[in-house]
């Protein structure tokens, strides 16, 4: 192995991030006009920034009917409730919520779970409560993208806005084909994403189990199921 294959691999900054990045490296070299100390701060600042931004790449597991978290962060729920209206669901329609909780640390790019079609995109505008309070899946800024599956079911996709949070990123429109493991999007500063599964669907995975968008396999699609 060579040395440069050692090295530890810098992952790409989102295309989102470039913006902020040169407010502050401009804000840093002003600074460092007046005041050295204050541009290696600034420099340090921006650093912070793409990090917060980094995009890296993801291999997607190999099979079928493999739903995959849409996002890095901790596991903080599997719950049995009522879906949410903007699903379409007629009313009682019971579905199962998988909640992802993005800690600011965390990489902030959101993916596709699985191969299907985007039948709807609905944004509400909203508070900017904790990510972590059940309460906010109603209550806060929010983007549900309605996913129809290649077998005719669907299942619903919500980025959620936290406290720290102002700025959902969704890049598909409605009608487009997406494929498991691409990017959609993102949000910035803290955040939380949950995944609708129709009943009768076993999660894979267990409440505080660390996410990686893309790759961590959450559910299996069961073909027996009865189509939606």
């Amino acid at each position: 192995m060579s040395i440069q294959d050692s090295w530890p691999t810098i992952p790409p900054v989102h295309p989102a991030g470039w913006p902020f990045m040169a407010v502050l490296f401009v804000i840093a070299l002003v600074l460092g006009l007046f005041y050295q100390p204050l541009m290696w701060l600034g420099l340090i600042l921006t650093g912070l920034c793409a990090i917060f931004f980094r995009d890296p790449e993801r291999v997607p597991p190999e099979g079928t009917g493999l739903v995959l978290a849409p996002a890095d962060g901790r596991l903080a729920a599997i719950v049995e409730e009522n879906a949410p209206e903007d699903l379409g669901k007629p009313e009682g329609t019971r579905m199962t919520r998988l909640s992802i909780v993005l800690a600011p640390t965390d990489v902030h790019v959101n993916r596709i779970p699985c191969d299907a079609v985007v039948e709807s995109k609905i944004y509400h505008p909203g508070a900017f409560i904790s990510a972590t309070l059940d309460k906010s899946s109603h209550e806060n800024e929010r983007m549900t993208l309605r996913l129809r599956l290649t077998d005719g079911r669907a299942l619903g996709l919500v980025q959620i806005a936290g406290w720290l949070a102002r700025r959902i990123v969704c890049d598909v429109e409605e009608g487009k084909n997406v494929k498991s493991g691409e990017r959609y999007g993102m949000i910035r500063f803290g955040s939380r994403v949950d995944v609708w599964l129709p009943l009768g669907i076993a999660p894979h995975v267990r409440i505080g189990q660390t996410m990686v968008a893309g790759e961590t396999i959450m559910a299996q699609l069961k073909e027996s199921l009865q189509k939606e």
